[in-house]
């Protein structure tokens, strides 16, 4: 079984997915937590890998960048490769001060004014809630594992260089605690195709006390995120 864009035959692909952003992300998930696992796709440079945490298959495959990148490649996984669920792991710029660096945010729900739903779906819900079960999952690992967990909304951008956006008002308004560029087009999918998604933050930067991660801090310091995710699987 193969798409335009993932070679895997379908038994190579878990049905539960890691979705970093990063192919390099992705590539330093599989070897410092998983054991014996391999290459599932190497199309267009996003290699994908499947393997074994704590005895439980899973495969960690990159999203790329941005809703269209995210609506093409979960679509895939969810429709032609039987993944069952997505946990999207990734960074988020914080809109309120209240958010510090290396903070992890769990998403609630969804805000874009993008019309990736209406082209595919013909819905014009510009706010999408993740999964309630996968979510509450992920609060009772945190909550066991003593990790520090925000949750709430995000403003699903489609633009990085946003000169045009209220922050103000995606906060008061809206109530996203930060902006992302891909829950929207993943949570999206798994409701019309019948799925589960969630999506786990890094607060990478702050964009009203201006703090920032370098790239190289994006690529390999988050662990505590996804050694989070990794557990919520077991």
């Amino acid at each position: 079984m193969a798409t335009p864009h993932i070679e895997s035959k379908k038994e190579d692909i878990a049905k539960i997915v890691l979705m970093p952003g990063d192919p390099l992300r992705a590539e330093m998930i599989a070897k410092n937590y998983l054991e014996n696992y391999r290459v599932v796709n190497k199309v267009r440079g996003m290699n994908a890998y499947t393997g074994f945490y704590k005895g439980k298959e899973v495969t960690i495959f990159p999203s790329g960048m941005g809703i269209p990148s995210m609506g093409i490649y979960s679509y895939e996984l969810f429709q032609f490769y039987d993944v069952e669920k997505i946990i999207r792991i990734g960074t988020t710029g914080a809109y309120t001060e209240n958010l510090n660096l290396f903070d992890l945010v769990l998403v609630e729900n969804s805000y874009s004014k993008s019309n990736y739903a209406l082209d595919l779906y013909d819905s014009d819900d510009h706010m999408i809630s993740a999964d309630i079960d996968l979510n509450a999952k992920i609060k009772n690992v945190a909550f066991q594992k003593d990790v520090l967990l925000q949750y709430g909304n995000v403003y699903s951008t489609e633009t990085f260089y946003d000169s045009h956006s209220n922050i103000k008002d995606l906060y008061e308004k809206y109530h996203c605690l930060g902006a992302e560029m891909e829950s929207y087009a993943l949570f999206h999918n798994a409701k019309f195709l019948n799925k589960k998604a969630a999506c786990l933050l890094t607060v990478s930067d702050n964009l009203i006390t201006k703090e920032e991660t370098t790239s190289e801090e994006r690529q390999n310091s988050l662990n505590q995120m996804i050694e989070l995710a990794l557990n919520s699987i077991l």
